[in-house]
């Protein structure tokens, strides 16, 4: 996971996410539109949607946008169904992708597609997510507080981890205690740059050369599908290797 956000920093600081900020709208909007459908259209009384909602701040959906996906809720006939699927890319990387969709067999059809295309392929349900543990991530830029500051106020929050660097301050705590830990850091630091569940590895393979290539094309080409929600690995790439990827 660290090569993973590694690497989205870097898409991010050469300004590639602008591209994909509709695509990632669209994500957003259809986890918020399925998590009121699932439980109340009022987020104090549907934690999932309190945390979809977070998530969509934190990238700046407009408030618009936001209400218009909740008012969905109630209009939209779909029926999404949750999945994830498990694979291996280049040099044995494990990689979960979870996807919300309306059609079961083309999301599998595309998506096995997709890791066959890119030197990977698919595997059995619990075929790699046991390398992984799903925790509650929340990520703040490093200019919000030093890293004593931050590391202080997260054990207080009743966070588990957090790991500073020189861009971001990435913090860990217990899945089901994400939104108290999040709502708690917000109180001391507003709104976070990112607010989620993970699925966070337990170690890291270190890949290089054209096997990270190949992997960083599979992981894009996962994140593009409409019907991917999200992607997580167990790999690790030296910063020169993704420097050297990025440009």
């Amino acid at each position: 996971m660290a090569g993973h956000s590694k690497w989205a920093n870097i898409q991010h600081r050469k300004g590639r996410q602008d591209a994909k900020r509709s695509k990632m709208f669209s994500k957003l909007s259809k986890e918020i539109t399925v998590a009121a459908k699932m439980g109340a259209a009022d987020p104090d009384f549907n934690p999932r949607l309190r945390l979809a909602i977070q998530a969509a701040k934190a990238q700046s959906m407009p408030k618009d946008n936001i209400d218009r996906a909740i008012k969905k809720s109630t209009a939209d006939e779909s029926n999404f169904e949750e999945i994830r699927y498990e694979g291996f890319g280049p040099a044995g990387v494990g990689i979960i992708v979870e996807a919300l969709t309306d059609n079961r067999n083309r999301a599998a059809s595309d998506i096995r597609a997709t890791f066959s295309k890119n030197g990977g392929n698919m595997g059995e349900t619990g075929s790699v997510s046991f390398m992984f543990d799903l925790v509650g991530y929340i990520e703040y830029p490093a200019d919000k507080g030093s890293e004593d500051e931050m590391l202080e106020a997260a054990i207080e929050a009743g966070a588990e981890d957090v790991q500073s660097s020189d861009e971001t301050h990435e913090i860990y705590c217990a899945f089901d205690q994400l939104a108290e830990v999040s709502s708690t850091l917000e109180e001391k630091f507003g709104e976070a740059a990112s607010v989620k569940p993970m699925w966070r590895p337990q170690n890291t393979i270190d890949v290089d050369g054209d096997k990270a290539a190949t992997l960083i094309k599979l992981i894009d080409a996962l994140e593009d599908n409409d019907d991917v929600q999200n992607v997580y690995a167990n790999f690790e790439i030296s910063d020169e290797e993704m420097e050297k990827l990025a440009s």
